[in-house]
C-alpha cells in the first residue's frame, strides 16, 4: 500500500500537501518505507452493487445461472487482496495476515453491500487491498449475475476506514445506510441512450410470426399498442423493439437483413434496448412505453436461425407497453426519462422471473419461417 501525501519539500509551503508517487520531477516513483516502523496495519473498505427486484429474487434463491454469487465474489475478493500489488503499479507487495468479505443483502434497496477487511503488520497500509478486495467483489457479482441483468450499477467505492499509520482514518457515511440506488436519470440514461437516438424505421404485419414491412409511420394507442399490428392488444407485448446495432451483427454474419426482418415494430439507433433495466419509460417521439420484457422465447427456430446459425431478437430485443399514444415516424428522437416502474410478474411467453431470453431447441417451422 502507499501513503496518501507527504508533506511539501524545500522550496514549498511546509504545510502543503503533495503526492508521495512523484518526485520532484513529476515522475512516478515506488515511496521508499524502508525506515518507517513496523505496525499493525488495519483497513476497511466497501462498494455496492445495484441490481433490478427480478435479479435480486433470483440471488437471494441462487437460482442465477452460474451459482451461488455471493459465495464466489467472497472468494474473488479475497483473491484480489492478495494480488493488489500486481494490479496496482505502486503499490508495495504485502504479506497479508488477514483478508476478509463481507455482504449484505438489502432486498428493499435491490443492492448488495459488501465490506472488505484487511489487516498486515509491515511498514506501509493495507488501504488499497481492502479497496480492491471490496471493487472485485463487486465486479464478480456484476460477472455471476450479468446474464440476465446488463443494467447493473456497481458503486459507492470507498475506504472506511484505516489504523496503524502515521494517520489513522474513519469515514462518516453521509447516507441513512440505507444503500439507495443511485438515480436512473443521472446514471442509466447516460450509460444507455445517446443524445442522438433516434427511431430508425416503423414496421408493421397484420399477424404474428411474419416479417414486419416498414412504413412511414404508424399510431401509438394507449394500453393497446400499434393500430393495424397483429402483436397489439391488452398485454404486456404490445410492441417491439429491435437495436439496427443488433441487426448489424447479423449483416456481419452475411445476412442480407434490415428493418422489420427480425419482426420488430420499432428499429431504433443509438441506444442499447436490452441494457435497460425492466421498468425503464422509454419516450418514442410523441409516444410514452415501459419497459416490460427483454427478449423472448422461441418455441421454433426461425428461418434466420439456420440461415445464420442465430437469431438476435430473443435475447436483444425488448417488449414494451404503451402508457401515452401517438403518431411515430422514423426520424423521431428517442430518450429516457429516468423513471423505472416496478413491473409484475408475467406468464406466458414472458422469460423467467427476470425478464431475460431463454431459447428453445426444436426443429424448423412448417410454415414460412418468419421470426415469431
Amino acid at each position: 500500500m502507499t501513503e496518501i501525501h507527504e508533506r511539501g519539500t524545500v522550496g514549498e509551503d511546509p504545510g502543503a500537501p503533495r503526492l508521495s508517487h512523484v518526485d520532484a520531477a513529476g515522475t512516478a516513483r515506488m515511496v521508499d518505507v524502508g525506515d518507517k516502523s513496523s505496525t499493525v496495519r488495519v483497513a476497511k473498505a466497501g462498494a455496492r452493487v445495484w441490481m433490478a427486484p427480478e435479479t435480486m429474487a433470483l440471488l437471494q434463491r441462487q437460482a442465477l445461472p452460474k451459482g451461488d454469487v455471493l459465495a464466489v465474489a467472497r472468494i474473488a475478493g479475497i483473491m484480489a487482496c492478495k494480488r493488489t500489488a500486481e494490479l496496482v503499479p505502486l503499490c508495495h507487495p504485502l504479506s497479508l495476515d488477514h483478508a476478509d468479505i463481507e455482504m449484505t443483502v438489502r432486498p428493499e434497496q435491490s443492492c448488495v453491500d459488501i465490506v472488505c477487511s484487511t489487516r498486515t503488520e509491515g511498514r506501509t497500509g493495507v488501504e488499497m487491498e481492502a479497496i480492491t478486495g471490496a471493487s472485485v467483489a463487486a465486479i464478480t457479482i456484476y460477472d455471476m449475475c450479468k446474464a440476465v441483468d446488463r443494467a447493473m450499477i456497481i458503486g459507492d467505492i470507498r475506504l472506511l476506514e484505516k489504523t496503524g499509520g502515521k494517520e489513522d482514518y474513519m469515514r462518516r457515511e453521509q447516507t441513512d445506510g440505507s444503500g439507495s440506488r443511485p438515480e436512473a436519470t443521472t446514471l442509466e440514461a447516460e450509460a444507455h441512450a445517446s443524445p442522438a437516438a433516434s427511431v430508425l424505421s416503423v414496421n408493421v404485419s397484420p399477424g404474428k410470426g411474419e416479417r414486419k414491412k416498414p412504413k412511414t409511420s404508424v399510431t401509438l394507442v394507449p394500453e393497446h399498442g400499434i393500430e393495424g399490428d397483429g402483436h397489439a392488444g391488452p398485454w404486456h407485448r404490445q410492441v417491439s423493439l429491435l437495436a439496427q446495432e443488433s441487426i448489424d451483427t447479423m449483416v456481419a454474419k452475411g445476412l442480407d437483413v434490415g428493418a422489420g426482418d427480425f419482426a420488430e415494430n420499432i428499429t431504433t439507433l443509438g441506444i442499447d434496448l436490452c441494457g435497460l433495466p425492466l421498468g425503464t419509460r422509454i419516450r418514442l417521439g410523441p409516444a410514452l412505453v415501459e419497459l416490460t420484457q427483454i427478449g423472448k422465447v422461441c418455441h421454433e427456430r426461425c428461418a434466420i436461425y439456420y440461415q445464420a446459425g442465430d437469431c438476435v431478437m430473443p435475447r436483444e430485443g425488448i417488449f414494451v407497453r404503451v402508457i401515452e399514444g401517438g403518431e411515430l415516424r422514423p426520424g423521431d428522437p428517442v430518450s429516457l426519462t429516468g423513471e423505472v416502474v416496478p413491473q409484475p410478474a408475467h406468464g406466458g411467453e414472458a422469460a423467467a422471473d427476470s425478464g431475460a431470453f431463454a431459447v428453445e431447441a426444436s426443429a424448423p417451422a412448417a410454415d414460412s419461417g418468419a421470426p415469431e
